[in-house]
């Protein structure tokens, strides 16, 4: 009896050995998945088989301040512009749509080579530009003109550019609406697609490293470049380097003729954020309100070196450029309705005119004055003669090589015999 009570008692002592080991070892795992692995984020077991459903998982909710036709919902949410403000924002937005207009039209009558409308996105671009600050490096992708309108590029730049004559800031050597200003802090625009992404976290990450605690670089995308593996790359390294970075995606529906339906299947833009370590917000990018709100928040928590991805939901009223018709792809009823229902302009029109800043004889008005600038300097632009094409070979190599030489002289006797087709500045004909 006595030898069988200890070995029961032995055995319970073992048990419970067995036990607090047990329970130490999975505290200890438990510990190392959360510090190392799960970027410190609670980790648990279970023995529950489960596997998540995707297609059970809620959708990230859309940040809005106004209704579809412009009412404030919750007042606290108003960012109470003045009215200089609020009139600026409206002139930005109005500007960019009859420039667009004007241009596209100007496209097909062979007057310029390319051109890509922001019709329906106006609220984004202005409601996140007005949000940060001057030193804000802005990387853009091509659909960004309303963000150098309100940085001050004026309406010569845009012109000057897109013909790409002697007086473009870029010399001529881009296609239109490759803009870019350094003045403005503007990295210049390229066409491929999604490389400005980690090109941008490099840039965050210089501010960091040189202590600039008062700077982040900002990038735009479309949803299309989100499924371009530069995207996911760029995210990995803000979230792991802490970089001061807001990636700002302008979901449009479309990548060119792509649905978003057929780019990806999880939620949206937005619901990768939180999967790479992005602090991370959904908003209705055709409420100017709260694009503003939302890029002001994400800049203060950017300075944290805490990266923030915003998507911005909203709709493209127009084609994706001049080289598409998106009737192929969608009817002209969908977009008519999205235009009808949800446009970005109504609904910041009616939040001045409510508060007695705007109204129709204004509007006609600015409309007039707006049309007639852009003419202006859309003629002004195409009568100004082109680069002298030797800048064609500078601003890569301090030395001239000799494979460059050898073109450019080639080049040389090519206009030297059909000099009548080249309308260049006559004081740059003698350039080395």
């Amino acid at each position: 009896m006595m030898h069988r009570a200890l070995l029961n008692a032995s055995r319970r002592v073992a048990t419970v050995r067995s036990m607090a080991s047990t329970v130490e070892g999975d505290a200890f795992r438990l510990s190392e998945y959360s510090s190392k692995y799960l970027g410190h984020r609670k980790a648990a077991f279970t023995e529950k088989l489960e596997i998540v459903n995707a297609d059970d998982t809620p959708a990230l909710p859309i940040y809005r301040v106004t209704n579809a036709v412009g009412d404030v919902i919750d007042k606290s949410q108003d960012p109470n512009f003045d009215e200089q403000t609020s009139l600026k924002m409206y002139k930005t937005m109005t500007q960019l749509n009859i420039m667009d207009r004007i241009l596209y039209d100007s496209q097909r009558q062979g007057r310029i080579s390319f051109y890509m409308t922001s019709f329906g996105e106006e609220g984004n671009h202005v409601g996140s530009a007005a949000a940060l600050e001057p030193q804000d490096l802005i990387y853009g992708q091509y659909r960004e003109a309303g963000v150098l309108l309100w940085r001050g590029y004026t309406m010569e730049n845009f012109m000057n550019q897109c013909y790409g004559n002697a007086d473009d800031l870029g010399k001529g050597r881009q296609m239109p609406m490759h803009f870019g200003t350094k003045e403005r802090n503007f990295v210049t625009i390229s066409s491929p697609l999604t490389t400005q992404l980690p090109q941008a976290v490099g840039s965050a990450y210089a501010f960091k490293q040189q202590k600039d605690n008062n700077r982040i670089a900002v990038v735009y995308f479309g949803d299309g470049a989100a499924s371009e593996g530069d995207a996911h790359a760029a995210f990995n390294f803000a979230a792991t380097l802490k970089c001061p970075i807001i990636f700002f995606c302008r979901n449009n529906g479309y990548a060119i003729s792509t649905p978003t339906s057929e780019q990806y299947g999880g939620d949206g833009i937005a619901g990768k954020g939180p999967a790479y370590g992005l602090h991370t917000i959904r908003v209705d990018g055709n409420d100017l309100l709260a694009v503003y709100n939302a890029t002001k928040e994400a800049r203060r928590v950017a300075l944290t070196n805490r990266p923030v991805l915003i998507e911005a939901m909203t709709y493209r009223l127009g084609h994706h450029s001049t080289s598409d018709d998106s009737t192929a792809y969608r009817s002209s009823d969908e977009v008519q309705t999205w235009g009808d229902k949800d446009h970005p302009i109504t609904r910041f029109k009616k939040y001045i005119t409510e508060r007695g800043w705007w109204n129709e004889e204004k509007e006609m008005e600015w409309q007039k004055e707006v049309k007639k600038r852009v003419l202006t300097e859309f003629a002004a632009a195409e009568k100004r003669k082109k680069a002298h094409y030797h800048d064609l070979f500078e601003d890569v190599y301090d030395e001239l090589p000799l494979r460059l030489r050898r073109q450019r002289d080639e080049l040389d006797a090519h206009v030297a015999e059909y000099k009548e087709h080249y309308p260049m500045l006559e004081t740059l004909q003698s350039k080395p």
